[in-house]
C-alpha cells in the first residue's frame, strides 16, 4: 500500500530535479530549522537581560549538553536516508519500522547519558576553565536539559521520518507549536511573571523541555493517526527488528560521530579556548554564534530536504537527478550565505550592541563577526554537500573530514594560536575555526565531485527481499 508522499507527481522526474520542486520540499524544513534557531535566539536574548554572566553561561552549557545530543541527532538523521530510499523503492511499510527502531535506540541512549552526565556536570565546566562565577549557572542549565533530551529523542526521530516520506509540513507545524510554548514558558519562568517563580537561566531550560514535549506529542499523534497508519502501517510495525537497528547503527554511528565533532565538540573547543580570555570574550562568542547559527539554519533546512530527495532518487535509480538537485540547492545556499556575510561585515557593530552595552564585548564581537563574514559561503558548501552525501549514506567520509577539521585545525591549531600568539585574544581561536570551516567545505565538494558516493548500496544485503513497486502504483 502506498501514498503520494512527494510534493510533485512522482513520475515527473524533470520537475523533481527542478529548483522549484526543491524549494517546495525544503520550505517547511527551512521554517522548522529557523523556528528552532529563533527559539534559541530568544532564549539567549531573554537570558542576556539577566547580565553578562548569564549570557556567558548559557552557550557553553548548551554546547556541552549538545555533545551527546549531537551524536544522537546525527545518528537519528540516518533515518531520513533509509526512509527516503525505502520510499523511492516503493516499500512504505519499511519506512515506519525504521522509525520505531530509531526511537527505541534514541530513548535508551539518552537514559544512559542522563545517568552518566548528571553527577559529573561541575567537573566538566571546571575542566573547560570556565570562570567560577558562571559554573553554577552552567551546571543548573545542563542538568535540566538532560531531562529534555529524553523527549527530544522522540521529537527528532519523528521529524526525520516525516522528512524522509516528503511530508515536512507536519514537522513544521509541530515545531512552531513547540517553540511558541517554549517562548511563553521562558517569559514566565526566567523573569517570574504572573505569579510564577523567577528561575533565571533554569527557566530557559524548563521552557525548552516543555516545548519539546508538546512538539513530540503532536508528531506522534499524527504518526499514529488513521491516514499515516493506512499508508505506512505505523501501528503495526513497532516490533523490535535487530537487523534494521544494525542498518541504522552502521550508517548512523559515523553520522552521529561526525555531527558531534562538527558542531558540539567544535563549540566546546572554541569556548574552551576563548574562555581563557575572560567573561567578556565568552559573551561576545555567545552573541556571534547566535547570529551564525541563525544564518545557517535555512541552509540546514535545505540540506535536510536534499538528503530526503537524494535518498529517494537513489532508491528510484536516478542518481543523475540527485546531482541536479544538489547543484540547485548549492546555488541557493551560496547566494544566501554570501549576502549574509556582507551584512555581518557592514553591520557588525550595531549587531553586537543589540546583545550588550559592554564595550569590551562589542569590540571583541565585531572582530569575530568579520571572520564569520569570511566563512559564510564555505559553510554553505559544507552543509549542502554534506546533506547530499548523507542521502547516499556516505557518512563515514563526513565523519572523518569533520573530525580532522575540528580536532586538527581548530583544536591543535587553536591551541597553538593561543599559546604562541596570545595578543590576538579571542579572535585567535576564531581564526582557527574559520580555517576549519573553509577546509571542510572544500573537502566535501571534492568528495561529491568524485562520484564515489554513487557506488554505495545500503540495501545490498536485502536486495532479494525488498519489493519494488511499479511507478503506476504510486499515483
Amino acid at each position: 500500500m502506498t501514498d503520494q508522499p512527494s510534493l510533485q507527481n512522482q513520475q515527473n522526474f524533470t520537475d523533481e530535479a527542478s529548483l522549484l520542486y526543491m524549494l517546495k520540499l525544503a520550505g517547511p524544513m527551512i521554517i522548522t530549522t529557523i523556528s528552532f534557531t529563533v527559539m534559541q535566539f530568544v532564549d539567549r536574548f531573554m537570558v542576556s537581560r539577566l547580565g553578562t554572566d548569564a549570557l556567558a553561561a548559557i552557550m557553553p552549557a548548551g554546547f556541552v549538553i549538545f555533545i551527546p545530543g549531537a551524536f544522537a541527532m546525527g545518528a537519528i538523521s540516518s533515518l531520513n536516508t533509509f526512509v527516503s530510499q525505502c520510499l523511492g523503492r516503493g516499500n512504505t511499510k519499511e519506512c515506519s519500522n525504521y522509525f520505531w527502531q530509531t526511537t527505541y535506540m534514541g530513548c535508551a541512549y539518552f537514559l544512559v547519558v542522563l545517568a552518566v552526565m548528571w553527577p559529573i556536570a561541575p567537573a566538566i565546566f571546571k575542566l573547560m576553565d570556565q570562570p567560577p562565577e558562571v559554573i553554577g549557572m552552567e551546571v543548573i542549565y545542563m542538568r535540566i536539559m538532560l531531562y529534555a533530551h529524553l523527549v527530544v529523542a522522540i521529537y527528532w526521530s519523528s521529524n526525520q521520518f516525516y522528512m524522509g516520506i516528503h511530508k515536512p509540513i507536519v514537522t513544521m507545524y509541530s515545531s512552531i507549536c513547540a517553540h511558541v510554548v517554549n517562548i511563553i514558558i521562558n517569559y514566565l519562568l526566567i523573569f517570574g511573571k504572573f505569579g510564577f517563580p523567577a528561575m533565571g537561566i533554569a527557566g530557559a531550560a524548563w521552557g525548552t523541555c516543555l516545548g519539546m514535549t508538546v512538539g513530540s506529542f503532536i508528531n506522534i499523534s499524527v504518526l499514529l493517526g488513521p491516514r499515516m497508519n493506512s499508508t505506512f502501517l505505523t501501528r503495526k510495525t513497532f516490533r523490535l527488528n535487530l537487523s534494521k537497528m544494525y542498518d541504522l547503527i552502521r550508517i548512523g554511528f559515523p553520522a552521529g560521530l561526525g555531527l558531534m565533532v562538527n558542531v558540539a565538540f567544535w563549540g566546546v573547543i572554541l569556548f574552551g579556548l576563548v574562555g581563557r580570555f575572560g567573561t567578556e570574550a565568552l559573551a561576545a562568542t555567545s552573541a556571534v554564534l547566535a547570529y551564525t547559527n541563525l544564518s545557517v539554519m535555512p541552509i540546514v533546512g535545505i540540506s535536510t530536504a536534499l538528503t530526503a530527495s537524494v535518498g529517494k532518487m537513489i532508491g528510484q535509480g536516478r542518481k543523475d537527478l540527485a546531482i541536479k538537485q544538489t547543484n540547485h540547492c548549492l546555488n541557493v545556499g551560496l547566494i544566501f550565505m554570501g549576502v549574509l556575510g556582507i551584512c555581518f561585515f557592514v553591520f557588525r557593530n550595531p549587531m553586537m550592541r543589540f546583545w550588550s552595552e559592554d564595550e569590551k564585548v562589542i569590540q571583541a564581537g565585531a572582530h569575530i563577526l568579520m571572520l564569520a563574514a569570511v566563512y559564510q559561503t564555505f559553510h554553505a558548501a559544507r552543509v549542502i554537500y554534506g546533506g547530499s552525501l548523507r542521502g547516499a549514506g556516505d557518512t563515514v567520509w563526513l565523519a572523518i573530514v569533520s573530525g580532522l577539521g575540528s580536532v586538527v585545525i581548530l583544536g591543535i591549531g587553536g591551541v597553538l594560536v593561543v599559546k604562541f600568539a596570545p595578543s590576538a585574544g579571542p579572535v585567535g581561536p576564531w581564526e582557527a575555526a574559520t580555517l576549519s570551516i573553509i577546509a571542510v567545505g572544500i573537502a566535501n565538494r571534492r568528495r561529491f565531485k568524485s562520484g564515489k558516493w554513487m557506488e554505495i548500496d545500503l540495501f545490498k544485503r536485502h536486495a532479494v527481499n525488498v519489493p519494488i513497486q511499479d511507478s503506476s502504483e504510486l499515483e
